[in-house]
């Protein structure tokens, strides 16, 4: 990954020109939207480091994340999920499938459904991943009373489109909890 040199920009973002200028008088967050960048590079570069291992990428990551997560999920619903196309899923589902992460079963009323369940395989898989994330989380709110970490969950949720059909989020938000702690 390239090295971000900072030294050719300007102070202020924003007075690079018409083009880069704040719409209607409004201010940029660029504070948070450089943490959530730099946040979001390395809440998922501990994971990538060892899926790297396994040839293994973040799509994987994400499928076996909600698969163990949401035991019996369905293809169709992962896919709302991760809003991603039938033929991107397949490549990383087939692989996680063969290489016995994931198994596939077909469902008990319509036979026609494909129920996503993680093998022991993919759990530990899963749970090494999840630990290594966990750590991260539990370093970054060592300092932060209760209330504090309720506001950083706010903030979280709020960040996320509310009017978004995913069935998950749903689940997560809902309280209509059906899986693992």
């Amino acid at each position: 990954m390239p090295d971000i040199n900072f030294s050719g920009m300007a102070a202020n973002p924003d007075s690079q020109g018409d083009d880069h200028a704040p719409a209607a008088g409004r201010d940029l967050r660029w504070d948070i939207i450089e943490l959530l960048f730099f946040a979001y590079r390395d809440f998922v570069g501990d994971p990538d480091q060892e899926l790297e291992a396994f040839g293994f990428g973040r799509a994987h990551h994400r499928v076996l994340h909600f698969v163990y997560r949401y035991p019996g999920l369905k293809v169709a619903d992962l896919l709302d999920v991760l809003r991603i196309t039938k033929q991107s899923l397949g490549r990383v589902l087939k692989q996680l499938l063969d290489e016995g992460y994931i198994v596939q079963k077909t469902g008990d009323n319509d036979r026609r459904q494909r129920l996503l369940y993680a093998t022991p395989k993919g759990e530990a898989l899963v749970a090494k991943l999840a630990g290594l994330q966990t750590d991260r989380i539990n370093r970054a709110v060592a300092g932060i009373d209760p209330a504090g970490v309720e506001t950083v969950r706010q903030f979280l949720r709020a960040m996320i489109d509310r009017d978004d059909p995913d069935k998950v989020l749903e689940a997560i938000f809902g309280g209509g909890r059906k899986t693992r702690e």
